[in-house]
């Protein structure tokens, strides 16, 4: 009645035919996979050709599709592997895809201008806050590789520190040490950017 199915009853609906089931899927998750996609490249079009890769490879697999984790975990690697191949296509180097110096604004991405402020708040702080969150971002684009990715999983997605392994191929200490390091540059920068 009131309970949710969850991803992996509706994902083996889906692989039997049920059309209702992918949509709930589809907007469980559509979100957060594409600012996975997006802050991994820095492009929207790149982003968007990605994400609609992902849910086409998702819908050719739904009849093969094994409950042997968490949804959350196979959409991910599917991710993480469209990705990975995305750039070896490419020959781009991972760490600067572009060469913008704010790859998440601008006519390829989102202006943080366009996202709305509260009414109330004064404009000093709104100002704070917008540059935080410019500052934010372009030290989450200056992460290594493996730092961000392990850091967006986390944040994006919410996933745990073993879906994280699962999804990276990578064990959970290393994962562990990846998002630890992540975080501990993300703060720096930030406290140097409030003159801490």
């Amino acid at each position: 009645m009131g309970t949710e199915r969850s991803d992996e009853d509706l994902m083996l609906a889906y692989g039997h035919g049920d059309l209702r089931a992918f949509e709930t899927i589809y907007n469980r998750h559509k979100g957060a996979l594409y600012r996975y996609l997006l802050r991994h490249c820095g492009k929207a079009d790149v982003a968007e050709e990605l994400f609609q890769d992902i849910w086409t490879n998702l819908i050719r697999a739904r009849s093969r599709y094994r409950v042997r984790a968490k949804f959350t975990t196979y959409l991910f690697r599917l991710a993480h592997n469209r990705v990975i191949d995305y750039y070896r296509r490419q020959a781009h180097n991972p760490i600067r895809m572009d060469g913008r110096s704010n790859p998440y604004g601008g006519e390829d991405g989102f202006e943080l201008e366009d996202l709305p402020e509260a009414d109330y708040a004064p404009i000093e702080d709104r100002l704070h806050s917008k540059r935080l969150a410019v500052r934010l971002l372009q030290l989450i684009e200056k992460l290594p590789p493996p730092q961000r990715e392990a850091f967006l999983l986390r944040e994006e997605t919410g996933l745990s520190l073993e879906e994280i392994a699962e999804v990276t191929g990578v064990n959970a200490e290393t994962t562990k040490s990846r998002l630890r390091y992540a975080v501990a540059k993300l703060r720096h920068g930030l406290n140097e950017e409030a003159g801490e």
